[in-house]
């Protein structure tokens, strides 16, 4: 027999919204569900096949395949067959997901299975130095651990648990809904199945204790604000033998006393005399490296940045090392004598008419300062 379009199953447009595909499916499946219609093999047929058009029409994928091949672009996805349930998503899943709203969950009748240990986040700060070169620190981390004396299980030691006597181990109990007879999470053992009669006195029956773990964490060269680095399985553990969660370490940088960093390049002002910015000198300037030597020329004006190449720290994930910025700033002498504050005035007289040629910024300044003023006087 021909399967029929899914289209014309639901009963919508080719080009019909996702809310429409749900409402159609919904309707159907109200009006053809199998505990509304006992004993009849047509009205479930029905429903599977709206139930098989839905599974399609309500995937963007799928649905692709469907609009351009037709039934054989999504055979190989069939959800539903010889009216079993195979492959694909299940008849719980669709129907959980368009009627979980008004039943409060999926019909789903599978247990529920330990779930995995949440991930943890440690902040760490560091110093400068260290994030440039990399270190070895050891943490301690509170955190949620396999309870030692039950091995995660909850029970008393020489006691397991039982069978829960609300679902008889299903882990799901059957609730009544109008017309509808769906499944539920038992609210006794909450999916287990089991129950713990005689719970561990050490972990009252979680499986889980809190403990302060001390871990030792290898932090990699050139690590920068805002990295993490993840140890797997030290998060906390799971529930029910499920896998732990991660530690994610992330990673701040004390403020430097002379050092700033911007990415592979690090930054420093370093102050100089007047005398050695107007005649030019030698000075020793510092490096994460040690001590180097920095050639200041003549008539060196205050800010200008002198590069020290290869200075400054290596990336984290690779590539060369980046300089070392210095940024020059002249600083004006204080706390002068009364001799010395007369010979900068001889000093200052000895410019002249000349000044201008010896401070040009200064005159280019104050001309257009006047040039401004003579206009907003026209």
């Amino acid at each position: 027999m021909a399967k029929r379009d899914y289209y014309e199953v639901l009963g919508v447009a080719r080009d019909a919204s996702d809310q429409e595909i749900k409402k159609a499916y919904r309707r159907l499946a109200m009006k053809h569900h199998p505990d509304r219609n006992p004993d009849d093999a047509g009205a479930e047929q029905k429903f599977k096949e709206a139930s098989r058009a839905f599974e399609v029409l309500s995937d963007a994928e799928k649905r692709s395949a469907y609009d351009q091949f037709g039934h054989a672009g999504v055979e190989g996805n069939a959800g539903f067959g010889g009216g079993g349930f195979d492959g694909g998503a299940s008849f719980s899943d669709i129907f959980g997901d368009v009627f979980g709203d008004i039943f409060g969950g999926a019909a789903s009748g599978r247990r529920s299975r330990g779930q995995r240990g949440a991930d943890l986040k440690y902040m760490l700060e560091l110093d400068l130095e260290e994030a440039v070169r990399g270190t070895t620190v050891r943490i301690q981390v509170p955190t949620l651990v396999e309870c030692d004396e039950c091995g995660g299980g909850g029970a008393r030691k020489g006691s397991s648990p039982v069978t829960c006597t609300t679902c008889a181990g299903s882990g799901q109990v059957r609730m009544q809904q109008g017309i509808f007879s769906v499944q539920q999470t038992c609210p006794r053992c909450r999916g287990a199945g089991q129950m713990i009669s005689d719970p561990c006195p050490r972990c009252q029956g979680a499986g889980r204790r809190e403990e302060t773990k001390t871990l030792s964490v290898k932090v990699p060269p050139g690590v920068d604000v805002g990295d993490r680095i993840r140890l797997a399985g030290e998060g906390e553990a799971g529930t029910k033998g499920a896998p732990a969660g991660d530690l994610y370490v992330q990673v701040s940088v004390r403020e430097h006393s002379i050092f700033t960093r911007e990415g592979r390049n690090l930054y420093c002002e370093v102050p100089i005399c007047f005398v050695d910015a107007a005649l030019g000198g030698e000075l020793e300037v510092p490096t994460l490296d040690g001590r180097v030597s920095l050639k200041i020329p003549p008539e060196t004006q205050s800010g200008r940045l002198f590069r020290l190449r290869g200075k400054g720290v290596t990336p984290v994930r690779g590539g060369p090392a980046g300089d070392l910025m210095c940024r020059v700033v002249v600083e004006t002498p204080v706390n002068l004598t009364k001799t010395q504050k007369e010979l900068l005035r001889q000093f200052q007289d000895s410019l002249g008419e000349a000044g201008h040629s010896h401070s040009p910024k200064k005159h280019s300044w104050f001309d257009g300062v006047k040039k401004f003023f003579d206009e907003m006087t026209q």
